[in-house]
């Protein structure tokens, strides 16, 4: 009975991603995000690399249509117009061959093309080292880019100048550096996000305010990184941002070699050491986990958010470590009905149904169960990975869960936890 239900949900999970299929790019969900995100996609081509590998090159061919020539993966391709999404290509205004915004988000590419390029290795499709060359090299650019542009001062961590970049845009982790952005903007905000999803699950209004406040700032700087960094009020060394970097580093270097490009190979090394050695400087004995830093205060991030633990992905604890992280998870999930929680259930920012603010993400459990086993903590990762394969079995493929309930929330027919499913759900099944 067990096995029947995962094959028909194997086949739903299917089907939302054809349903969400624009032609060779895969929009979130529609309506609510009807362009091509950057970390979606990722996610995305992996989990259609489970069952069409030809497809899942497609998608990450499609996404790096719209990188622009400094290396930066923008966060929103516009591949078509639509009028159900707010802010679009004319509040963005960058000047790209193809419509994107000006900002990126969390370099998951680098760990999709390993994924992709390996699948298509398995299934013996003989055009793998032809189709996996020019994306990384796509990719190589992008983490050139992001240790320029968002690294100038070598702390072996790179920063997020705006919210949406780290793909968690209103976290509790950013409340203090966001009040310092004042709420008046040049741009009409016209949010249609309220229109397709309950105001109660979404960013409140005057996180808009400061978000497009930001993008009239970086607007009015022509887009340009280094004019951008000197004028930023929000400017974070992002410990989710870094980790996923670092493990996406590691996993172009097998690519580099399996494609001959051996100078490459070593510059990744290096670039994979680099971060790694700044990641393991933001561990706390305290917290039990990793914090960011404000670069404009000076100060730690200690809001307890999912950031926290995403560094395990990259970094290899020390015993003492392993146990501490993994007592923190458990008693984040302690009494939740699905774990992990964005925000811990202790915190007074938390809200079980409000965005990054307290409910949990299908990909976000993906890179915390791969990060928990990177260090050996198998047991508690076959137990969040098992509960996160139900939660979507019992609530549908949501775009995210209250983990106090298990309600499913926020949009529909949601890609990336199609994707989270496809592959997730394998892993419970073999082992």
């Amino acid at each position: 009975m067990a096995d029947e239900l995962k094959r028909n949900r194997h086949d739903d999970a299917r089907a939302v991603l054809a349903r969400n299929d624009r032609g060779g790019y895969t929009v979130p969900t529609d309506r609510l995000y009807p362009f091509q995100w950057n970390w979606d996609s990722a996610f995305v081509a992996m989990g259609f690399a489970t069952f069409d590998v030809d497809r899942a090159y497609r998608e990450l061919e499609r996404l790096i249509e719209g990188q622009w020539d400094d290396g930066m993966i923008p966060h929103i391709v516009f591949h078509a117009p639509s009028d159900t999404y707010f802010p679009g290509p004319d509040v963005w205004g960058t000047r790209h061959r193809i419509p994107t915004s000006g900002i990126t988000q969390p370099p998951v590419f680098g760990m999709a093309l390993r994924f992709v390029h390996e699948a298509a290795v398995a299934a013996g499709q003989q055009d793998s080292i032809e189709r996996t060359r020019p994306l990384f090299e796509a990719a190589l650019r992008s983490h050139r880019w992001w240790l320029k542009a968002r690294d100038p001062d070598r702390l072996g961590l790179v920063a997020i100048l705006h919210p949406w970049e780290s793909g968690s845009d209103n976290s509790p982790a950013w409340d203090e550096a966001l009040a310092r952005v004042p709420t008046a903007t040049k741009t009409e905000i016209r949010r249609k996000d309220t229109g397709h999803v309950d105001a109660s699950m979404r960013p409140r209004d005057v996180d808009y305010q400061r978000f497009i406040h930001l993008v009239d700032i970086y607007r009015d700087c022509g887009w340009n990184p280094q004019s951008q960094w000197s004028v930023s009020p929000f400017k974070v060394a992002d410990v989710q941002m870094t980790g996923i970097l670092a493990r996406a580093t590691a996993d172009l270097i097998p690519l580099a070699s399996a494609l001959g490009a051996q100078a490459e190979a070593a510059e990744l090394s290096e670039m994979h050491h680099f971060l790694t050695e700044g990641l393991k400087r933001r561990w706390r004995d305290p917290l039990r986990r990793f914090v960011s830093l404000d670069l404009v205060s000076g100060q730690d991030i200690e809001a307890p958010t999912q950031a926290g633990f995403i560094p395990l992905v990259a970094v290899s604890l020390d015993a003492n470590q392993r146990s501490a992280v993994a007592a923190e998870i458990e008693r984040w999930c302690d009494g939740m009905v699905v774990g992990l929680p964005s925000t811990a259930p202790f915190s007074p920012a938390f809200e079980p149904k409000r965005y990054w603010r307290g409910p949990v993400w299908a990909v976000i459990n993906w890179l915390i169960v791969d990060g928990l086993r990177v260090n050996a903590i198998n047991e508690l990762a076959s137990s969040l990975e098992r509960g996160t394969v139900r939660a979507i079995e019992q609530a549908g493929f949501c775009e995210y869960f209250d983990p106090t309930t298990g309600e499913g929330l926020g949009g529909n027919t949601f890609s990336w936890t199609a994707a989270a499913y496809l592959v997730m759900s394998r892993r419970v099944v073999d082992g």
